[in-house]
Formats: structure tokens, C-alpha cells, sequence
């Protein structure tokens, strides 16, 4: 339930309550609060009671937390692999992904690089993508620095123009 507040936000509260409440009132306020805290639990534990004998015997096993979307979601998709979602993530390595892109961006070849031919360059200076002079697919040239075009020439500025 407090999952988020730590040792720091705790003993802020106890000096806080401390100093409002005093600390001869401070035991009859915290047991003021448990008993108010287990009657609203008793409360809304009936209440969940009453909700599943009314709805009926086909629904004695209904939880209230998959009314939750999150929850819901993560018991139909994650405990279910109808879908096969599971074959899915394990055939997705992104370590794997990751370590040939920076492979490729730092030029290095990997084992699985090393049959592959140089990869042929454009008249523009660009690396031709997916293409190479036998049909098979190259890994571009990432290192190789593009040639700036050509800027067109502005017009003079005119001042009294504006």
C-alpha cells in the first residue's frame, strides 16, 4: 500500500503527528485510525461478499482486481499464449539487434558480415541500400562521409525592401 514512501517520509510524519497531536494524545489518535482503517477493510470485504453471492454461483471465482485494466490485460495476454506472443518475444533478441548496429555504424565485421561483398556507392556518395553487384543484400557505409551539395546562391538582401 506505501510502497513508495521511505524511511525519510515516515519519520517526517511521526514528528509531525508528534508535534500536532502531542505525545500523550498520539497513542488514542493511531488507535483512532487502525480501528478506522479495519472497519472501512471489514466494510468493503462484505461488501465484495454480497457483490459474488448476488451475481450468483458462475461467478464464485470473480476477482474485483481484474476490473482493473492493467490487470486484465497482462492475465489475458501474459498467462495466455494462444497467440503464441511467447514464441514471438523469445525470437526477439535486441541485444543481438543492438550489437550489429553498432557493429555496422563502427565498421567492424562480424562473423556473419564476412561473406558479404563491399558495398557499392552511388554517384551522390550515398551507400546503395539492399543491392550489390551479384543480387545479394549489403550492409551500407556508414562511416563513409557524405559530399555537401552545392548551395543555391541567395539573392542579394534589399533592405528597402522590407
Amino acid at each position: 500500500m506505501f510502497n513508495d514512501i521511505g524511511a525519510l517520509e515516515v519519520i517526517a510524519i511521526a514528528v509531525l503527528a508528534v508535534i500536532v497531536f502531542g505525545p500523550e494524545k498520539l497513542p488514542k489518535v493511531i488507535q483512532d485510525v487502525s480501528g478506522f482503517i479495519r472497519k472501512v477493510r471489514a466494510f468493503s470485504e462484505s461488501a465484495k461478499e454480497d457483490i459474488r453471492s448476488e451475481l450468483g454461483p458462475e461467478f464464485k471465482d470473480f476477482e474485483f482486481e481484474d476490473l482493473n485494466p492493467k490487470t486484465f490485460v497482462r492475465k489475458q495476454l501474459m498467462d495466455n499464449d494462444d497467440l503464441g506472443l511467447n514464441e514471438i518475444r523469445s525470437s526477439f533478441d535486441l541485444r543481438k539487434e543492438m550489437n550489429e548496429v553498432a557493429d555496422a555504424v563502427h565498421g567492424s565485421e562480424s562473423a556473419s558480415d564476412a561473406d558479404v561483398p563491399a558495398t557499392p556507392v552511388s554517384t551522390n556518395g550515398s551507400a546503395a541500400i539492399g543491392s550489390s553487384a551479384n543480387g545479394s543484400s549489403t550492409i551500407p557505409d556508414l562511416l563513409k562521409k557524405r559530399e555537401k551539395p552545392t548551395q543555391p546562391e541567395r539573392p542579394p538582401f534589399d533592405a528597402d525592401a522590407t
